[in-house]
C-alpha cells in the first residue's frame, strides 16, 4: 500500500531532519527576540559594517553562524565519508586539527620562535605542510581501520590522545603567534565575505562534484552497506575505507589552518576542542545513519551549520560556554534515538495503521 500524501512525502524527504532542526533553531531565536523586545526578524538581518581591521564587511547573526561554523562543516565532509564506509567515527579530527595548526605555525614562525611578524618560510609551504600532515594522520587512521581491522573508535583514539600533545611538543609548550596579514586572511575576510565560508564552500563543491561525477560515492556506500559483498563484486573495500580516512585527515588539516589563521596563532590546547563531537553530531543531524551505508552530504553540511546556530542560540539564552556541550550531548541522544530501528519501526507501524483506517473509512 503506497501513501502519496503530502505529509508522508515531507517525512520521507532525505533532508527533513536537518531542515526541520534548522527551522526549529530559527524559531527559538525569533521567540527570544520577541521576548526581549528586539526586532523579531533581527536573526535574518544582514548589513554592511565598517571595521578598523577589515574595512567594510557583511555583518549579522547568520553571517556569524556561517563564518564560525565553517570548520565543523569542513570536518563534517570527511566524517560523513568515514561513517558511511566504515560504520564508525573518527574521534581524532579535533586533535588532528590542533596538530596541523601547530605544525603550520611552527613552520611559518620557525622552530623555537614563539611570536613573529615575518614568515620564516613561504606562506604556501606552511599551509601545505599543515594539510599534508593531516593527510598523513588520516593515512595512519585508515591503515589501522582498513588493514589491521581495528575498531574505528579504538584506532582513532590513538591520535585523539596523542596528536594534541605532539602539537605542544612542536611548539615547545608555547602558543606560537604568527601575526602576519597574509596568514590571517585564511581566517579573515575576502572583500566583504568571511574567508572560512569561502574555503568551506570550495571544499563542499569539489567534494560534491567528485562524488557525483565519479563512482567513488557509490563505492563508499556499497562498502558501508556490505563490505563482503562489495569485495565479491570486485571492489577493494580496504582501499576505499583507507581513502575515506585519508580524505577525513585532509579536511581536518584544512580546518586546522582556518582555525589557526582565525586567531593568528597555534593554541594547541584549544584549537579543535570538542570539534569531533560537533562533526559527528552534524552527520547524525544530517539524517545519516551512524551505522554506515547511504549518506547525504548536503544534510551533513546543513547539520554542521545547525550545530553552530544551536551554539550561538545557547549563548544568546545565557548558557555558559562550559555547559553548552551538555546540551549538545542531549541533542545527540535524541537524534540517535529517533534514528534507532525500534523507533523507526514504531513510526512505520503507526503510519500503516493510519493508512488502513483512512482506506476503511
Amino acid at each position: 500500500m503506497k501513501n502519496n500524501s503530502l505529509g508522508s512525502k515531507i517525512l520521507g524527504w532525505s533532508l527533513f531532519l536537518p531542515v526541520a532542526s534548522l527551522l526549529l533553531v530559527m524559531a527559538v531565536n525569533i521567540l527570544h527576540d520577541v521576548a526581549t523586545g528586539s526586532n523579531p526578524f533581527s536573526f535574518f538581518m544582514i548589513t554592511l559594517r565598517e571595521t578598523t581591521g577589515n574595512g567594510t564587511i557583511l555583518y549579522g547573526r547568520i553571517i556569524d553562524i556561517l563564518n564560525r561554523g565553517s570548520e565543523v562543516a569542513i570536518l563534517a565532509l570527511g566524517m560523513t565519508l568515514v561513517v558511511s564506509s566504515s560504520s564508525g567515527t573518527d574521534i581524532s579530527v579535533g586533535s588532528v586539527m590542533s596538530l596541523c595548526a601547530s605544525f603550520c605555525c611552527m613552520l611559518l614562525a620557525g622552530y623555537g620562535v614563539s611570536s613573529t611578524n615575518d614568515l620564516a618560510v613561504p606562506l604556501m609551504v606552511g599551509v601545505l605542510g599543515g594539510i599534508l600532515l593531516g593527510v598523513l594522520c588520516g593515512m595512519f587512521n585508515g591503515t589501522l581501520v582498513a588493514f589491521f581491522r581495528i575498531q574505528p573508535m579504538v584506532a582513532t583514539l590513538i591520535l585523539f590522545s596523542a596528536a594534541r600533545a605532539i602539537g605542544l611538543l612542536l611548539c615547545n609548550d608555547l602558543i606560537v603567534y604568527v601575526r602576519n596579514d597574509s596568514f590571517a586572511v585564511f581566517g579573515g575576510y575576502l572583500s566583504i565575505i568571511p574567508t572560512p565560508l569561502v574555503i568551506a564552500a570550495v571544499c563542499i563543491v569539489i567534494t560534491s562534484l567528485v562524488l557525483r561525477k565519479t563512482a567513488l560515492g557509490m563505492y563508499i556506500q556499497s562498502v558501508g552497506i556490505n563490505s563482503r559483498a562489495s569485495r565479491i563484486a570486485g571492489l577493494n573495500s580496504r582501499r576505499i575505507i583507507f581513502m575515506t580516512y585519508t580524505i577525513c585527515g585532509m579536511f581536518a588539516g584544512i580546518a586546522g589552518i582556518v582555525a589557526a589563521s582565525r586567531i593568528t596563532s597555534a593554541d594547541s590546547n584549544n584549537i579543535g576542542l570538542y570539534n569531533e563531537m560537533d562533526a559527528i553530531l552534524a552527520v547524525a543531524l544530517g539524517g545519516n545513519s551512524l551505522g554506515g551505508g547511504k549518506f547525504n552530504l548536503a544534510g551533513s553540511v546543513i547539520g554542521a551549520y545547525t550545530i553552530q546556530a544551536i551554539t550561538t542560540t545557547l549563548y544568546a539564552l545565557g548558557v555558559a560556554t562550559t555547559q553548552a556541550p551538555v546540551f549538545k550531548a542531549v541533542i545527540v541522544i535524541l537524534i540517535v534515538a529517533i534514528q534507532s530501528k525500534p523507533v523507526r519501526d514504531f513510526l512505520k507501524k503507526r503510519n500503516m495503521e493510519k493508512q488502513r483506517k483512512e482506506v476503511a473509512g
